[in-house]
């Protein structure tokens, strides 16, 4: 389908056709270096003899273990970004890390969904067949699919008990259920399809939409690990040529394009496949280092003109024509390569031993991305909480603050005791999944 340039995405600045939903930035990404058998930080690795390159498998994935912490680590940090930005604008929001690039906190949870989901279905895929591995694809993407429904629906009926109570049906409208209310049957249905979603409920509908692709994702590479890639490359060319695009309930498009999103899940994928092992020099380079440095500095100066007009002077002309809109929708480019630039720089920093992962202040952080399912979806419901208490009550800084960080805290707190219940209170079967794959590290659960 061909999605017409006057249905466009409303941004904060510029007015251009169509633009950019959210703006934003997420914090440094890590785990290229969990496959290459040792840090980047510092050194490039061994070299292989070219003869052991001939020899080697397509794909390759690092022996079961201990969990990369990273991975959690920015997950959670994901999840909490995601929560914040989902409240009214606040103080808080200033320390998000959407105000000061391209990307922002989707680009994190797609990366790293892509690249988890490879690792533990990939080995799954690779030891037991294509229809075993994608059996329990599947039925990773039935548990998601069943928590979007259980979230609909509650987040459905929170809204409108809000709404009834106070008498102040914005709030419907708002939140983007008065479709619901006027015909509630056809409305249901169209959810159930993943074709109506209230406001923030459009990331899990994207999630389930590429896991249900993984099986195919993951027997491509098998065979053909960069082809996969590259064809990925093209589907997302094609989408932004011809404009493709999924069609939601009642009219428009998906906030996130699966047709343009797949490219960073597969590109996740990829790299937990060996991709990134591949890449080890090159992220090792100095070169890619201060090529990345200044595009995020060039990044930073830009999101700066959106929040000081002012230094808009010093943009040439030309260069806004052709940069904006930044689309959130289609996965922009400069997006995307944002996020690389980002990514090369963790990866290069940040390395897999650093101690700072077994510190006692990360542990929240790490817990939720632990339990990612789970705490995404409360997020949800405390977003909208925290909206209507700063509608009803105060829409002070004080108010803002004390909300964003109670938000954190239970986030935390139901993280924690998750945690607890799976490794205390239901020990039976501990080992096996783990030697067999683990279900939390693949998008929790």
């Amino acid at each position: 389908m061909i999605r017409p340039l006057c249905e466009a995405a409303t941004g904060p600045v510029h007015s251009f056709e169509r633009r950019d939903l959210r703006k934003g930035f997420w914090a440094p990404m890590t785990i290229a270096d969990q496959v290459t058998g040792s840090t980047i930080a510092g050194t490039a690795g061994t070299a292989r003899p070219a003869a052991a390159k001939l020899r080697a498998p397509a794909i390759t994935l690092p022996a079961i273990g201990e969990r990369e912490l990273r991975l959690d680590l920015f997950r959670g940090l994901a999840l909490w970004l995601i929560f914040i930005d989902h409240l009214p604008p606040n103080l808080l929001t200033w320390f998000t890390i959407r105000n000061y690039g391209f990307s922002d906190a989707t680009e994190i949870f797609i990366f790293i969904s892509g690249y988890t989901a490879a690792f533990v279905y990939g080995r799954a895929m690779l030891e037991n067949g294509f229809v075993v591995g994608t059996a329990r694809i599947l039925r990773r993407v039935w548990q998601i699919y069943v928590a979007h429904v259980f979230l609909f629906t509650i987040f459905l009926a929170e809204i409108s008990y809000v709404a009834t109570s106070f008498e102040n049906p914005l709030y419907t409208e708002e939140m983007g259920i008065m479709d619901f209310l006027k015909q509630p049957d056809v409305t249901i249905v169209q959810a159930l399809l993943l074709r109506f979603r209230p406001v923030n409920m459009d990331v899990l509908p994207l999630y389930i939409v590429l896991m249900l692709a993984l099986p195919l994702i993951l027997w491509s590479m098998k065979w053909r690990p960069d082809v996969t890639l590259a064809l990925s490359s093209v589907l997302y060319a094609v989408t932004w040529e011809f404009d493709l695009y999924f069609s939601a309930y009642p009219n428009g498009f998906w906030a996130f394009n699966p047709l343009a999103w797949q490219l960073l899940f597969v590109f996740g994928a990829w790299c937990a496949l060996g991709g990134a092992r591949r890449m080890s020099r090159i992220l090792a380079s100095p070169v890619t280092m201060w090529i990345s440095i200044a595009y995020i500095v060039a990044a930073f100066y830009v999101t700066l003109t959106w929040y000081v007009p002012q230094l808009s002077q010093f943009m040439p002309k030309r260069l806004e024509q052709w940069m904006y809109p930044i689309d959130k929708t289609d996965l922009d480019v400069l997006r995307f390569t944002h996020f690389l630039a980002l990514a090369a720089l963790t990866v290069r920093f940040l390395p897999r031993e650093w101690p700072g992962l077994k510190s006692p202040w990360l542990r929240p952080l790490i817990l939720c991305g632990q339990h990612s399912l789970e705490i995404f979806c409360l997020g949800i419901f405390l977003a909208f909480a925290g909206h209507f208490i700063l509608a009803e009550v105060s829409g002070g800084p004080a108010m803002h603050a004390l909300i964003s960080l109670s938000g954190i805290l239970i986030m935390w707190a139901v993280a924690w005791v998750i945690s607890w219940y799976k490794r205390v209170a239901d020990k039976s079967g501990t080992k096996t999944k783990a030697a067999a794959g683990n279900a939390d590290l693949a998008g929790g659960g």
